[in-house]
């Protein structure tokens, strides 16, 4: 039988082809290149602009700080809770979504999750 893996122990890291950064009051801001064919058609006919900022909230950007390719996801909701106590709860399901929706939207990737070795 396969091992079962649990989500929290995977590493999250930004996607590598993502630009970043803090805005003026240190809140993230992700840049996406609007590329490809029907991005140009609607940049020429629509006056959709070449890139797009994803502004994330104060949570968020804690968040995405925290993610330095060594942390877990429960290594990071440990940090969330230090920070914000129980204003951030429920925190495990809210984090894991959030990942998920980074993950779905290719802001970010996993690294291998770390393996536990038997004591």
């Amino acid at each position: 039988m396969g091992k079962k893996e649990n989500y929290l122990d995977y590493v999250p890291v930004c996607a590598p082809d993502r630009e970043w950064k803090l805005d003026e009051k240190g809140l993230v801001e992700i840049l996406v290149r609007n590329t490809g064919f029907y991005n140009r058609l609607a940049q020429k006919f629509f006056h959709r602009p070449k890139e797009s900022r994803i502004s994330l909230d104060e949570y968020g950007s804690f968040i995405w700080q925290q993610m330095d390719g060594t942390r877990t996801i429960y290594d990071i909701s440990v940090l969330v809770k230090e920070k914000y106590g129980e204003k951030a709860e429920p925190l495990l399901p809210r984090l894991t979504k959030f990942f998920k929706i980074l993950y779905a939207n290719h802001f970010i990737g996993y690294s291998r999750p770390r393996v536990q070795k038997k004591k």
